[in-house]
């Protein structure tokens, strides 16, 4: 088991600016705006030779009921209750606030052991701050400045004897290993896909604000991980859930919903689309959800299109199906207006279901899991060579300045998501619509359904071009 240390604090006194700098990358969204973060966010720290699970939760609020501040409070209640130590941060350039004793109090009362450090210590303006931080009855605060990061040292000093009494795990903070999403070395198509169970499956569920993507992974794993409700957008940051299904270790992505473009004026929400474009980048196979009430927005093509360009696996999840009457006919005409508005990708799943009933969610995961099995698919060059002698038969490429263009041959080079390589003395004269051509025959005669595929073409080389010259 990690040890687990959990930031608290009222809201924008950095908690985190210092989560980003103990997990060494910019994972959570920071802004001056108060309340960015929403959900509580877990990541793997690391300070000099120590290493912990460090929780970013959203700012203590005293809220009372089914608000919104109310149910973000729940989620920094509970990274408390999980927690082995808090670390109660204050701003000390703001000094003490009355929000600041309230819930310094609180936490006094809990299970929870408490540290209290005072961030922002950079310069002169801090000192005041940093003396009234005694009065709030939880020893020597730490001096930190987690923009700069000074007093990571007085941190370390605190933190090593806790951690080294905690027997550390393994946490798979899957999101940066980005040596995974390159080129595979020593690719064998000859050899076939394996999926390794060791390593968990990531999935991003994205959407339009408000169609029920926090829903749906609360449903999944079974608990109010995440923060739901009414309110559209609630959703800041892409919030990574570990989980197992079926003995299978899964990464979740719950994202922010993504609007127009032209109605993203505000810098936080910048941020936002940008966290959930990173999500996408990172993950193996992309969840679209959209609201059964409001099929098929044009933005629901355009996030389908990014998906499509960065590479993963695609499945369309159609939530609040409950609330559709004729559904063999709405689903009818998602399937023809799917086909006709995304043919970059044929065949992209489309499963209905109510998120917030639990009705259909259990079809979702096998689905993914075929997609993924389909994105990670392996073609025998044999195989292709033959389909490529077949395609080309039945419709030869165009020619170019009158002159024949030959395909001489065909090979994967990766997978993730399935490429190849047709290699021709014309290469360049083969024009993206015979492409089209051979990627829809290609994905229909090796089932590659729902997901994206690459073909280039490579020039072979002239073997009398150098007896030309030499001559």
């Amino acid at each position: 088991m990690s040890f687990k240390l959990a930031i608290v604090g009222r809201p924008n006194v950095g908690k985190s600016t210092l989560f980003n700098r103990l997990v060494g990358r910019k994972l959570a969204l920071v802004d001056d705006t108060p309340g960015v973060t929403r959900d509580r966010r877990e990541g793997e720290g690391k300070l000099g030779d120590l290493e912990f699970t460090v929780v970013d939760t959203a700012g203590l609020e005293e809220a009372k009921g089914d608000a919104l501040e109310a149910r973000m409070r729940q989620q920094t209640d509970l990274a408390i209750a999980e927690a082995d130590l808090c670390l109660l941060l204050i701003d000390a350039r703001a000094g003490v606030t009355p929000l600041d004793r309230h819930f310094a109090q609180l936490l006094r009362r809990s299970d929870a052991p408490v540290v209290l450090a005072a961030n922002k210590c950079e310069g002169n303006a801090a000192h005041d701050g940093l003396v009234e931080a005694y009065e709030l009855g939880l020893g020597t605060p730490i001096a930190l400045s987690a923009e700069h990061g000074q007093g990571l040292g007085d941190l370390y000093d605190l933190l090593q004897p806790l951690v080294q009494a905690v027997q550390e795990g393994e946490i798979a903070d899957t999101i940066t290993e980005e040596a995974e999403l390159e080129d595979e070395e020593g690719f064998d198509p000859e050899t076939p896909f394996e999926p390794d169970l060791e390593a968990p499956l990531r999935i991003a569920v994205v959407g339009r604000p408000n169609v029920g993507k926090s829903t749906l992974i609360n449903q999944l794993i079974g608990e109010d991980r995440m923060l739901t409700g009414p309110e559209a957008g609630i959703t800041r940051d892409a919030i990574g859930v570990e989980w197992e299904w079926r003995g299978r270790k899964v990464k979740l992505f719950d994202t922010a919903g993504m609007r127009k473009r032209a109605r993203v004026t505000e810098k936080l929400e910048k941020l936002s689309v940008a966290d959930t474009l990173r999500a996408i980048r990172f993950a193996e196979v992309v969840v679209l959800m959209i609201d059964a009430t409001i099929p098929f927005e044009k933005q629901d093509l355009h996030i389908a299109d990014l998906v499509e360009q960065e590479g993963r696996g695609l499945v369309v999840a159609v939530n609040k199906w409950d609330l559709i009457e004729d559904g063999q006919a709405v689903m009818a005409d998602l399937t023809e207006k799917l086909g006709r508005l995304l043919p970059q990708i044929r065949g992209v799943p489309i499963i209905t279901f109510s998120a917030l009933a639990g009705k259909g969610t259990d079809k979702l995961m096998p689905r993914i899991e075929e997609v993924h099995t389909v994105w990670n698919s392996r073609v025998s060059t044999g195989k292709l060579n033959r389909w490529l002698e077949g395609a080309v038969g039945r419709h030869p490429p165009p020619a170019a300045s009158g002159r024949r263009v030959s395909l001489k041959y065909i090979t994967q080079v990766k997978s993730r998501p399935p490429t190849f390589a047709i290699f021709s003395s014309r290469a360049e004269e083969v024009p993206p619509s015979y492409k089209r051509y051979l990627i829809n025959s290609m994905r229909k005669t090796f089932g590659l359904p729902g997901v994206p595929i690459r073909i280039f073409m490579r020039k072979t080389k002239n073997p009398y071009a150098n007896r030309a010259r030499k001559r």
